[in-house]
């Protein structure tokens, strides 16, 4: 198989790493991912992830239980650390190099965010994660993605779920909710279609940087994805 891509920022759902836990890290799909994250690399693909920490922690959620909201952030991107370094662990036991790099400087644990550091260990056929979302409050780890995806020049930004792209509405709810194959970022805006929140967004759209929602629970489609198969829904301007 041949890439479409060169450089990719991979966006990872907290939640999804739990599997059928109500909590925590599932074992199964840490090591599922890692395993197509290895052939992702073998294929030359310049990969980075961002992933999320609501298997652990969400801020938004920790001010509805009387947690300050910026306290609350502050937690779930230490949440996104822990993630961070599960998933670290399982790329390097399959003998890929991988490096954490945080917004939140914990230089005992991985790296402080460097752009010119990220792209070198990425030229190497390292992968990179970036953890500690922006490492500012009320920004969540999808503008992160973005953030990080248009500072290392990445061709997309390929957000990974539990469903197989973009509808109209919920379609663990209504069974009549409609895919779209391809959408706007005004569109998605205009609409609120639930894909990313509206700054990262307007970041994507700004840089022209396209984003492709599909579902990364059935093995082997992040490389599909990566080497252009059409999964998912894509988010460009048209």
């Amino acid at each position: 198989m041949k890439p479409a891509y060169k450089t990719v920022l991979l966006k990872l759902s907290g939640e999804a790493l739990m599997g059928e836990q109500e909590f925590g890290i599932s074992s199964e799909v840490i090591t599922s991912y890692a395993n197509q994250i290895k052939e992702v690399t073998e294929l030359g693909v310049e990969l980075a992830v961002v992933i999320g920490g609501g298997n652990i922690f969400r801020g938004l959620s920790g001010s509805s239980q009387g947690i300050d909201r910026v306290t609350g952030d502050h937690m779930g991107m230490l949440a996104t650390v822990i993630n961070s370094l599960a998933l670290q662990n399982a790329i390097e036991k399959i003998g890929v190099e991988c490096r954490v790099q945080s917004a939140i400087e914990m230089p005992k644990i991985a790296e402080p965010f460097i752009k010119r550091k990220a792209q070198r260990h990425l030229s190497k056929g390292r992968v990179v994660i970036f953890g500690g979302g922006t490492g500012n409050p009320y920004f969540t780890t999808d503008t992160a993605a973005a953030l990080r995806a248009i500072e290392i020049n990445a061709d997309v930004v390929m957000k990974a779920t539990k469903v197989d792209g973009i509808y109209d509405k919920d379609p663990m709810k209504y069974s009549d909710a409609k895919k779209y194959m391809e959408v706007t970022y005004t569109e998605v805006l205009n609409k609120d279609l639930k894909v990313m929140d509206a700054t990262a967004i307007s970041l994507c759209r700004e840089n022209k940087l396209p984003i492709i929602v599909f579902d990364s629970v059935t093995a082997g489609n992040i490389v599909k994805v990566i080497c252009g198969e059409k999964l998912g829904t894509t988010v460009v301007e048209k």
